[in-house]
C-alpha cells in the first residue's frame, strides 16, 4: 500500500482492511448511511461503496425478501429469485404469493443477499466463523404493472441465471407475463457487510494443538445434464468454471 503515513504506523489487518474501505468509499460513489443501514458491530467491516455492494447482489442467485403482512401482522421471509438494473432490484414471484399479493399498493420490505467466502476455523468454538459478504436493502418496492417494463424484468432475471439465455430461449408470451408477479425495490438504503482474512484467536489460544484457518468455499457448476426432450445436435451451455456468463 503506497502511503507514507501508513508507512510509519504499524497497523492490524483489521485497520488495514478499514483503511482500504474508508479510501474507497472516499473517492467512489457510495450509498448515504442513515440511521437503519448503519453497520453497528463491527462496523470495520460495513461497507457503503456502490461497485462493490452491486459486485456482490450480481453474484448471488437467490435474495430473501423480509416483510410483515399487512392482514394479519404475521412476518415472513420469503426466498426468491431477483436481478439487478441500475440502482433498482426486480423481485420474481407468483401474484398469488404474499409478498406480491398486496394489490398495487407498495410494499415495505428488507431484502438480502449473502454469498459463502470460507469457513474460518478457529482454535476456539467462539472465536470459530464464516468469511462472507452480505448485502441488505430496506425501502419501499412497488408493483410492475407494465408489460414492457416487466419484459425487461423477466430479461434480466433470466440473463442473471445465465448470461444470453433470454436470447436464445423462447421469451414469454402476454399471457405469461400478467401471469408473473414483479416487485421493484430501489437502490437508496443500502449497506454490506464483509468478513474476510483468517480466524482472531485469543493470544494464548494459539499455543493449543488445535487447526487453525480457513477452508475456502467456491461455487462452481458441472456437466450439464440434458432432459429427454433435447434435438438431436442441440449442445448445452458451457459455463466457464465459476462463472455463468
Amino acid at each position: 500500500m503506497d502511503c507514507p503515513i501508513l508507512a510509519k504506523v504499524d497497523l492490524s489487518p483489521v485497520q488495514n482492511l478499514a483503511y482500504i474501505r474508508y479510501t474507497m468509499e472516499s473517492t467512489t460513489p457510495s450509498y448515504p448511511i442513515t440511521e437503519r443501514t448503519q453497520v453497528r458491530r463491527r462496523s470495520t467491516r460495513g461497507v457503503y461503496d456502490k461497485a462493490q455492494v452491486h459486485a456482490i447482489l450480481d453474484e448471488g442467485f437467490v435474495c430473501h425478501v423480509g416483510f410483515v403482512n399487512l392482514i394479519d401482522g404475521q412476518p415472513y421471509v420469503i426466498p426468491t429469485a431477483y436481478a439487478r438494473s441500475g440502482e433498482q432490484i426486480y423481485i420474481h414471484g407468483s401474484p398469488a404469493s404474499r409478498v406480491m399479493g398486496g394489490g398495487s399498493r407498495e410494499l415495505d420490505i428488507c431484502l438480502t443477499v449473502t454469498l459463502i467466502d470460507g469457513l474460518v476455523l478457529a482454535r476456539s468454538s467462539f472465536h470459530t466463523s464464516i468469511n462472507y459478504r452480505s448485502v441488505v436493502v430496506l425501502g419501499k418496492a412497488r408493483h410492475v404493472k407494465d408489460l414492457t417494463e416487466k419484459r425487461e424484468a423477466l430479461r434480466l432475471f433470466t440473463n442473471h441465471v445465465i448470461a444470453g439465455r433470454w436470447e436464445q430461449a423462447k421469451q414469454p408470451t402476454d399471457q405469461e407475463l400478467k401471469a408473473t408477479g414483479v416487485l421493484a425495490l430501489p437502490l437508496d438504503e443500502v449497506s454490506a457487510k464483509i468478513r474476510t482474512g483468517p480466524p482472531i484467536d485469543d493470544e494464548e489460544d494459539y499455543a493449543l494443538p488445535v487447526w487453525g484457518g480457513v477452508i475456502p468455499v467456491v461455487q462452481t457448476f458441472g456437466e450439464p445434464v440434458s432432459d429427454d426432450r433435447v434435438l438431436a445436435g442441440i449442445a448445452p451451455p458451457r459455463l466457464n468454471g465459476t462463472s455463468r456468463a
